[in-house]
């Protein structure tokens, strides 16, 4: 699934060809994604402009005319595409087409059908059930050790389960997850509750460096994830520990061949990757 950073990127792709630009056809080729689609969605959408392409955790926030939010989500294989040009054919799994006043075409793409778009009034977007219990965006100034202490508190999970919670670190995935904690130098094993003080104040920090390192490098692309051009994401080449298994991480001094390199390990159905000697 895209985690911030990738959708961070799709934001930013958006935003230079919608904002301020009208939205003059929409197509919807099926009635569902992941939910059926908002009543009168077609029409209520056609003809607004777009004042601003907004982000919240890992969904997609267009804020159209008339206080209406159009809200997207890319699921686990979601993609958009915008094309400046004439585009090419359909795709069997365009599912969703914007056409803007200025001719632009964006469309979503999506074979497994797990994103959804909704609308919502702006003055209820915080209360809409997808985003009223997110935690403080990463990169903003609400999100630091002090918040992490907080929300860590009494927590027997590993670390590492604890930062996926939505509620405490909003838009995080596993990845990041595992590359922030290589950063910050804690294991993903120690417990949750431990995590505090300055451990805390430097986990905000790392996670914050990696998901502007990740940004920066337009996102990983594993599987799905493609830039709203078309491009892949490049962050993928600079993973210390993610998919490294057996191999040395950045800075590491230990003997590969006598300590495996960089463990894996398996933590709430997912894989988590570590440097035992590093991360404590």
């Amino acid at each position: 699934m895209p985690e911030l950073p990738e959708v961070e990127t799709v934001r930013r792709g958006l935003a230079s060809v919608l904002e301020g630009r009208r939205i003059v056809r929409v197509s919807a080729r099926r009635p569902d994604l992941r939910f059926p689609l908002p009543r009168g969605f077609v029409k209520r959408v056609e003809g607004r402009r777009v004042e601003e392409v907004d982000r919240r955790a890992k969904f997609l926030l267009v804020r159209l005319e008339g206080g209406l939010v159009l809200i997207g989500h890319l699921g686990m294989s979601g993609r958009i595409a915008v094309y400046e040009g004439a585009p090419p054919r359909l795709a069997a799994h365009d599912h969703i087409v914007f056409l803007t006043d200025t001719a632009v075409t964006i469309r979503y793409n999506d074979a497994r059908r797990f994103g959804f778009f909704d609308l919502c009034a702006a003055d209820e977007l915080s209360r809409h059930p997808m985003l009223s219990a997110l935690g403080p965006e990463p990169l903003g100034d609400h999100f630091d050790g002090a918040w992490l202490s907080t929300c860590l508190t009494g927590r027997s999970a590993p670390v590492k389960t604890a930062i996926l919670d939505q509620r405490v670190v909003a838009g995080m995935g596993n990845i990041y997850a595992s590359e922030s904690l290589f950063r910050a130098r804690l294991s993903p094993r120690r417990m949750a509750h431990t995590v505090s003080g300055w451990r805390a104040a430097r986990l905000a920090e790392a996670i914050k460096a990696v998901f502007n390192d990740a940004i920066a490098a337009g996102g990983s692309s594993l599987r799905d994830h493609r830039q709203t051009s078309g491009e892949l994401g490049y962050f993928r080449h600079r993973f210390a520990v993610y998919g490294r298994a057996g191999e040395p991480c950045p800075g590491c001094d230990c003997d590969v061949a006598a300590t495996g390199g960089v463990r894996t390990l398996v933590q709430s159905g997912r894989s988590t990757f570590y440097c035992a000697k590093q991360q404590r």
